[in-house]
């Protein structure tokens, strides 16, 4: 198992390096301290120092100034905080320049003393608020009072300023103090303590979100308040003393060393400080560069060059970024394209379902292969030949064929040539195995469609289609065995069938019944039962097996009313033939129904060489008992079958009626409206 990831600060040897890096300058300070006699010597040269401060308060102008912009241009309250950081440093450092003896004072003043640790206090409210998790309404306000917050600095340096280096005008003009000022150090400590938050706080950042220029910050924090403890001795023009210059100077060019890398690396200042920013611009970042890339993404699919540098302007990307994006962008639309050729793959497999026939299922391939692959065809054989457009195709060896941009692949059922399918070349190495395995499926597909259109004819006009499509769907469902289950019952038988039959020939028997059927077999299939019988005249009709129906009760009256209302049109039908002497004079038998709903047994009955789908049990047969009791042209139910019915049925009682081989007597009733 791989070690988890550490960002390069938190990885252990790092972070002992960086410890030691921070702690060197204060044990530097504790040696000159300890030792003040023989190692903290006096090195005065006051045009050095001038030049010095003059070139690191410029620096930190520079900074200052860039993170400013980027705090505009990215409406940015931490950036504007962190610029403030730099600003105020800056500004005082300069004064404190300013105050270096024998360039405006001869002997300089009390402000040259104290004014860098005002300055650093000052710096360090900026530091702890710009590490502050600030949140949208403080942003926000921040970022409307900030021309407030620039003018109050400004102004607070420039009185600064003119206190310290006006002679005479103020005590911080005066000469400064031979002995060290005791409240200074008891002032510079909020100073110290809020650099250190603002430190542990941007460190977290950091852990979250890593980056070169977050950890420089956190640096410059860390030696920000190492220069405030090492101003707290007040030895002025000793070592001690130029530490803290050395250590400000260390701070600002640590942070101005990490923009010019970063500069150097994207050749542009755009992004140097996005990774300081507020969650809220880091994820606007994100979108931004996100529309970019999804932008470069359509430019790559519709084939145009030299995408990114078109975007690059309406972007603000630099020319490296604009090549980074470019090869991303290239590489994400083949990964896009891929994905989505395998998708329509799942697709076809899905949606070849049972009873899909050939066309329907060829026009949904298509349609869903050309969101795909772009411009595809397919073509059937006819009268031998496979032939798309102008161009036919033969596959000697079912191997592709290639011509003007395009290759076609074969499409066989049981191993022979059914049809071919066409696509334009592909452009990555994954589009040959892709469109060969492509018309595979369409193969596949077709084949299942003209099996299940054979099945149509073969399979289905034999028994229910539920039945039928169960068994297509699960061939296991046609096992010997069965299930108890509620259920209602619906048989009919025609009345008058046997005199009839003795009247006519064969012929007219077989007529007869078929009309009659053709009549009654839509009304039980409209309303989702499962016939199961034919015996003679008869008919059995299940509804709730084998497919599940919450009102089966409901269901199968309807079936029953339906049935008597499409008879009561045959008979019609035949009594206008027998008129005008179509037909014989002979009287057409009526159907008779019944209803009844109980527990069945359900399933496969037979033997391992033939078997049929049946239901047996009181329920079914108390519904041929309650039809033989019917009159013709009517629906007799049981009591269980009312009851489930509900309010809305019209039913007249029967009474309690004795049925052959039930003990008990049965409540019926002619049900006449729903």
């Amino acid at each position: 198992m791989s070690a988890p990831y550490l960002p390069p600060a938190t990885q252990p040897v790092r972070a002992v390096v960086w410890v030691l890096h921070l702690a060197l300058p204060l044990l530097g300070l504790w040696l000159l301290l300890a030792n003040h006699e023989h190692l903290n010597i006096e090195l005065k040269h006051e045009p050095s120092h001038f030049v010095v401060i003059v070139v690191v308060a410029g620096l930190n102008t520079a900074l200052g100034l860039l993170i400013s912009e980027a705090s505009r241009r990215r409406d940015d309250a931490r950036l504007f905080l962190v610029s403030m950081v730099f600003t105020s440093s800056a500004g005082f450092f300069f004064l404190h320049g300013l105050a270096t003896p024998k360039v405006i004072l001869e002997t300089g003043s009390l402000g040259f003393d104290i004014g860098q640790m005002v300055g650093l206090t000052v710096a360090s409210g900026f530091a702890f608020a710009s590490a502050l998790p600030l949140g949208e309404k403080v942003a926000r306000a921040v970022l409307e009072q900030q021309s407030l917050i620039r003018g109050i600095l400004v102004g607070f340096l420039i009185l600064w300023g003119l206190a310290s280096l006006l002679p005479e005008l103020t005590p911080l003009s005066q000469p400064p103090n031979t002995t060290p000022v005791n409240w200074l150090v008891w002032f510079s400590l909020p100073g110290l303590l809020l650099f250190g938050a603002a430190g542990v706080m941007m460190y977290r950042l950091y852990r979250r979100r890593p980056s070169a220029m977050l950890v420089s910050l956190v640096t410059a924090y860390a030696l920000l308040a190492e220069s405030m403890i090492a101003g707290m001795s007040q030895l002025n023009w000793r070592l001690s003393w130029w530490e803290w210059h050395v250590l400000l100077t260390l701070a600002f060019g640590l942070v101005a060393y990490s923009a010019y890398l970063q500069f150097r690396r994207e050749g542009s200042s755009a992004g140097l400080f996005d990774s300081v920013a507020l969650p809220r611009t880091v994820a606007a970042i994100q979108e931004h560069y996100e529309r970019a890339l999804e932008e470069l993404v359509d430019h790559v699919r519709r084939g145009e060059p030299l995408a990114a540098e078109r975007l690059s302007g309406k972007f603000g990307l630099t020319e490296a970024q604009s090549a980074v994006i470019d090869r991303a962008g290239t590489a994400l639309a083949r990964e896009r394209e891929l994905t989505e050729r395998l998708a329509a793959l799942v697709d076809i497999g899905t949606r070849a379902r049972v009873g899909l026939n050939e066309h329907e299922m060829l026009t949904t391939a298509l349609d869903r292969v050309r969101q795909a692959y772009g411009d595809v065809r397919i073509g059937l054989v006819s009268e031998g030949r496979v032939a798309i457009g102008s161009r036919v195709y033969t596959f000697p060896g079912n191997e592709p064929r290639r011509s003007d941009g395009r290759v076609a692949y074969p499409l066989t059922v049981k191993g022979l040539l059914a049809g071919a399918i066409e696509l334009p070349v592909g452009r990555t190495p994954q589009d040959e195995a892709l469109a060969t395995t492509l018309a595979s499926q369409v193969s596949i597909s077709l084949e299942n469609a003209r099996l299940y259109g054979e099945l149509e004819t073969l399979f289905r006009q034999y028994m229910s289609p539920d039945v039928a499509a169960a068994l297509l769907a699960d061939p296991g469902q046609a096992a010997l065995g069965g299930e108890l289950k509620q259920l209602t019952a619906l048989f009919a038988d025609l009345k008058g069938f046997t005199t009839f039959s003795e009247r006519v020939s064969p012929g007219e028997i077989v007529e007869m019944l078929n009309r009659y059927h053709t009549a009654a077999v839509p009304c039980i299939l409209a309303n989702q039962g499962t016939i199961v019988q034919f015996v003679g005249d008869a008919l059995l009709a299940l509804f709730n097996a084998p497919a599940t129906l919450d009102n089966h009760a409901r269901a199968a009256c309807q079936a029953a009313l339906a049935m008597q209302e499409a008879a009561a049109r045959v008979s019609e039908e035949v009594a206008w033939e027998q008129a005008a002497g179509r037909l014989s004079d002979v009287e057409w038998p009526t159907f008779r129904v019944g209803v009844n709903t109980g527990l069945a047994l359900v399933g496969n009955i037979g033997s391992p060489e033939l078997r049929g789908f049946n239901a047996m049990g009181d329920c079914v047969n108390v519904a041929a008992r309650l039809q033989a009791m019917a009159e013709p042209g009517t629906v007799v139910i049981g009591q269980t079958t009312l009851d489930l019915l509900g309010p809305g049925a019209r039913a007249a009682s029967l009474g309690d009626l004795s049925l052959k081989g039930k003990a008990e007597k049965v409540h019926a009733y002619v049900l006449s409206e729903l």
